[in-house]
């Protein structure tokens, strides 16, 4: 008999229960106690039992069953809003999404044998722990889009498989309880008089009357009402119609169009990671939700099979209203994730989604809730759910590099965050800020890896501009810092990349190249390693070598660095392909108008250039040298070569020179 039933999971649809009772892991009891909440524990059995049929647990496609799905919410939903397809499935995915994983808060049950925390009442919430909530939020999963929504009840993220889990519905078991309890709403529907659709009507009517006052209507003063709610029916039906349909022809849901993009689709699953929206009160969390978003990126770029754009680019994004749409078709790839991270206290919540732009799928949604401390355990989480949404295998050690950690001290690594963002601005004052913040991560986590190559980044940045007191003493300080880096984590690509730039200043080219090699092979899908390799070639003189690099750079991150540009101007230049590297330089002064650099390699441009004409250009690209430093000094400017030919550094001083500059 059913009572004797002792699983893991059950769905009674006697008492409209859900008994979840997971050994070390959960154990629930949940009343689905009104009709509306009835039809939503109905679409849970409905998944098991589809993922029964099939021996899997996997999602559902909703859309195939909306006849059923209909049927549920007219008789046991009590017609809690449209069955069309149109309202009901988006419905169905919305609870899905965020009502049914809500324990906390519990808007579509009534959770047994617990207290509110605070009273009962909207707004409170009951006393769950973290194992808990992570638990019941993560049962609920789904793809697709609100008009073709797939449902899967992920039983298996709990420690359960599909024989722990029973329906039940009077003394019937599985698909013959199903099989059952749906024959009988089919024959509460035919039953059903056909006055009783506008029962619910007459009784909203009678409920303002006084108590004490008792209205006598008659037959024929019902039917008077009936004939009045069905024209008002119509009446609104069409005026709804029409709005619908103006509403279709002016905003239609827009996917990606390949013609559109960019730049050529990759030939494997393309993504950018848009920047995660700060929700907290306190604007200083933006490091927070910043780190959330770089971290993903990082994870995702260490795997060959993902192409995946940099996080220079997608941070373009940062604070814009754009659309999916937009986003794919600019950065010339398919899939898109977005989200959000609220911070109160201890306690964070993340929102985040992944979308296939050019189907308008959303693969994957997820809500987690954590404390703060537990920060590094959730990119890890969002980066293995979009690798199985685009069903990319990975090797043991590709894994391990997606679970690779840099520090469990959340303040060390959001200094490391602010650190950075100061070091990028690229002046004396805000490296000096950088390094002050990067000390202070250190002095919280000793064995904090990147940390290190963040220390050594800013005595590089002193050398670079002319901030430091002994040049040479800032190069190897910076080499050292960089190779503990290394020493403690051998996968970190960064301080190779350091490495290799500290070994340009110190002219040892084939070093140079070598860490630069390194650290393209430890993150293959680096903009930043791409342009660390071009920028080695270029200076050893290998220029021709140099410009893929550059372009695979710009790819990844199609919204480029300067630097980059530059470089590639550079390389252009020296190869004697003047119009290509006045392509790329006006392309950087249209993005950097007051880059100082940029204009000085056009200037350089142009004077090489002028024996075909382009005098007037190169005397228009001195004065832009000239109104952004009027000081300027060539005679300075020489002193910092970089180049190991020296004829090819000369080349670019001599035609400065011949442009007028001194």
């Amino acid at each position: 008999m059913a009572e004797n039933v002792k699983h893991p999971i059950i769905i009674d649809l006697n008492q409209f229960k859900l008994h979840v009772n997971v050994k070390n892991k959960i154990a629930l009891t949940l009343h689905f106690n009104s009709p509306s909440r009835k039809f939503y524990l109905s679409v849970i059995a409905f998944v098991v039992y589809e993922m029964k049929k099939r021996g899997k647990i996997i999602p559902i496609p909703m859309e195939e069953h909306l006849d059923l799905l209909a049927l549920l919410n007219e008789s046991i939903g009590g017609s809690a809003g449209s069955s069309e397809r149109e309202n009901l499935l988006p419905r169905i995915y919305r609870k899905w999404h965020l009502a049914l994983p809500n324990l906390e808060e519990a808007p579509l049950f009534k959770v047994l044998g617990r207290q509110k925390g605070y009273g009962e009442g909207i707004g409170k919430i009951y006393p769950f722990t973290e194992e808990e909530k992570d638990c019941w939020a993560n049962l609920f999963e789904y793809i697709g889009s609100e008009e073709n929504v797939r449902l899967k009840f992920a039983i298996d993220k709990i420690g359960a498989g599909l024989d722990d889990v029973v329906i039940l519905f009077e003394d019937s078991l599985n698909e013959e309880a199903w099989e059952k309890f749906v024959l009988s709403l089919k024959g509460k529907t035919d039953e059903r008089p056909k006055t009783e659709d506008i029962e619910p009507i007459l009784k909203e009517l009678e409920a303002p009357v006084s108590p004490n006052r008792k209205w006598k209507i008659t037959w024929a003063s019902r039917y008077r009402w009936v004939a009045l709610i069905a024209a008002v029916i119509v009446v609104l039906g069409a005026i709804t119609l029409a709005i619908w349909k103006t509403y279709l022809n002016i905003a239609p849901v827009k996917v990606a169009s390949v013609e559109k993009m960019a730049f050529p689709l990759p030939d494997k699953p393309s993504i950018v990671v848009l920047p995660f929206v700060n929700m907290s009160d306190d604007p200083k969390q933006e490091f927070f939700s910043d780190g959330i978003t770089e971290e993903i990126i990082n994870a995702l770029s260490r795997v060959p099979q993902m192409f995946v754009i940099a996080r220079h680019s997608s941070f373009n994004y940062k604070g814009k209203s754009i659309k999916v749409q937009q986003v794919a078709e600019e950065m010339g790839v398919r899939y898109v994730m977005e989200g959000s991270i609220r911070r109160e206290g201890n306690r964070v919540r993340i929102m985040a989604q992944f979308i296939d732009a050019l189907t308008g799928f959303h693969l994957f949604s997820a809500r987690y809730d954590r404390e703060a401390r537990d920060f590094f355990h959730l990119h890890d989480d969002i980066a293995m759910k979009i690798l199985t949404a685009v069903r990319v295998k990975l090797s043991e050690g590709e894994a391990a590099h997606i679970i690779a950690k840099g520090t469990k001290n959340l303040d060390a690594y959001l200094k490391i965050m602010q650190a950075r963002e100061f070091a990028n601005q690229y002046n004396k004052e805000t490296n000096i800020l950088a390094r002050q913040l990067t000390e202070q991560a250190i002095s919280l986590d000793p064995g904090y890896a990147f940390a290190y190559a963040s220390l050594a980044y800013t005595h590089f940045m002193d050398v670079l501009l002319g901030a430091s007191k002994n040049r040479g003493e800032s190069i190897e300080r910076g080499i050292e810092l960089a190779q503990k880096a290394i020493a403690m984590d051998e996968s970190l690509e960064r301080p190779h990349g350091i490495l290799s730039l500290l070994y340009i200043l110190k002219r040892d080219y084939d070093k140079a190249i070598i860490e630069a090699e390194k650290a393209l092979a430890l993150e293959p899908n680096s903009a930043l390693a791409h342009h660390t390799l071009g920028t080695a070639l270029l200076y050893t003189g290998r220029h021709e070598e140099a410009i893929p690099f550059f372009k695979k750079a710009v790819r990844f991150g199609p919204i480029p660095w300067s630097i980059t540009l530059l470089n590639m101007a550079s390389c252009y230049r020296m190869m004697g392909q003047y119009e290509e590297a006045l392509v790329i330089s006006k392309k950087l002064i249209q993005s950097h108008p007051d880059h100082l650099l940029g204009h000085l390699g056009l200037t350089a441009t142009y004077t090489t250039y002028s024996l075909m004409g382009r005098r007037e250009e190169a005397r228009a690209a001195f004065a832009e040298v000239l109104r952004i430093d009027p000081k300027f000094s060539l005679e300075d400017f020489a002193k910092n070569n970089l180049y190991k030919n020296e004829a090819d550094w000369n080349r670019g001083i001599d035609a400065l020179r011949k442009a007028g500059l001194k």
